[in-house]
């Protein structure tokens, strides 16, 4: 019976054949396939780590610009009340400059007026000694009659 040593000689050879997968060829696949299994596990988990790091990162990029956008107008409301303090600043300072140049204006008004009414009498007083002059036809010494001179002066 050929057919039952041969029945005999096929299941002690694929005994032997499950025997040298199961010790050598077994294990290096499996540990293939866990270490696959490991990376894909790892990039499920990368994923979905990234995932909600992407979704706190928005978060905090509302936050950040609200944040940004409040400051912005912060800064633009001191930048106006800057302006309008500088702007009354000046008015101030230019109102100052304009009372001081007026009281200036009006000292050097009443210095020219007070000069001018000096050479009027001056000049008062040297036509009338020339008018006198002539209507008394003698000459009248300026010298001689200063304090008389003074005195017409005055009361011009």
């Amino acid at each position: 019976m050929n057919f039952n040593y041969t029945l005999v000689g096929q299941l002690l050879a694929f005994i032997l054949f499950v025997w040298f997968c199961m010790k050598y060829v077994w294990p290096p696949m499996m540990k293939v396939l866990e270490e696959r299994e490991k990376e894909i596990s790892d990039g499920l988990d990368a994923a979905s780590r990234g995932k909600r790091e992407l979704e706190e990162a928005q978060v905090t990029k509302v936050e950040v610009l609200k944040e940004a956008k409040n400051e912005a107008a912060e800064l633009v409301n001191q930048a106006n009340q800057r302006a309008s303090q500088l702007v009354e600043d000046a008015k101030t300072a230019a109102q100052e400059e304009a009372e001081r140049i007026k009281i200036t204006a009006q000292a050097d008004l009443e210095q020219n007026t007070k000069r001018a009414k000096e050479e009027l009498r001056s000049e008062v007083a040297a036509l009338v000694v020339a008018g006198t002059e002539k209507i008394l036809k003698v000459e009248i010494d300026q010298k001689k009659n200063s304090d008389l001179l003074d005195e017409i002066a005055k009361d011009l």
